[in-house]
């Protein structure tokens, strides 16, 4: 899927305006393989700025997370489509006969438009532990209910799924198909000192850079230690010779 760690790396445009994202698509641009649009950027500024970073030569992961009756996900897969993502998300919770017509739609559009881009499927949020599955009636574990979500994503024709990096080892060793991706956010550089008990932010089920590879995320989703950070393509440097040392 992948032929380098650089392009395993995708930056979170966590951003609130079109001036810092662009900003930081251009300081980042040739360090990093992908950018991750995500609601608050997206509501902000809309698909322009999308259509803006495609035309840079850049990869773009649309993290819009859709969740809604089937031909409404498949109308708005076509329209993702059409701005030339590389990837794009839909809930697992959505169910089968949503993410098929999510899978259909973005096969029909790479025939009629452009490229193909891969659909993932969302699984537990890195939000949540199992607290917060039993408040909305799940009772399983969260390696056992995303599992099942990520079988359900494969069976339903999705391309991979979004999943924290506590349950990458899991989803490989349960799930065998032979080209699923695994896109994990959650990740947090050993210098910043947010894992292993330390300060996590929002997230709860994180890890390190070089440890959600080494158990076999395709790529892994990276924010705040990198565009917070004074120089933001020394930040990127700096995760890929963690992942490599």
């Amino acid at each position: 899927m992948v032929s380098s760690l650089k392009e395993r790396l995708v930056v979170a445009l966590d951003v609130p305006d079109r001036a810092r994202a662009l900003r930081l698509v251009e300081q980042l641009s040739g360090a990093v393989g992908m950018f991750k649009i995500g609601s608050r950027l997206f509501t902000a500024e809309g698909p322009q700025l999308v259509r803006e970073i495609v035309a840079a030569g850049e990869r773009v992961f649309l993290d819009l997370k859709f969740h809604d009756i089937p031909n409404t996900v498949a109308g708005a897969v076509e329209s993702a489509a059409r701005l030339g993502v590389s990837i794009l998300n839909v809930h697992t919770l959505g169910g089968s006969e949503m993410m098929r017509a999510a899978a259909h739609a973005a096969g029909e559009r790479g025939v009629l438009w452009i490229t193909r881009p891969a659909v993932l499927g969302v699984t537990v949020l890195t939000s949540m532990d199992k607290a917060d599955l039993a408040d909305i009636g799940v009772t399983s574990e969260v390696g056992s209910q995303v599992v099942r979500l990520a079988a359900l994503a494969r069976d339903s024709g999705l391309d991979g799924i979004v999943a924290s990096p506590h349950e990458i080892r899991l989803i490989r060793e349960c799930i065998t198909a032979e080209r699923f991706i695994i896109l994990t956010p959650g990740i947090r550089p050993t210098w910043t000192g947010e894992v292993n008990g330390f300060k996590k932010g929002d997230q709860k089920r994180v890890a390190t850079p070089r440890d959600a590879i080494r158990d076999g995320a395709d790529f892994i989703v990276v924010g705040r230690p990198i565009t917070d950070d004074p120089d933001p393509s020394a930040a990127a440097e700096r995760i890929l010779e963690e992942i490599s040392g």
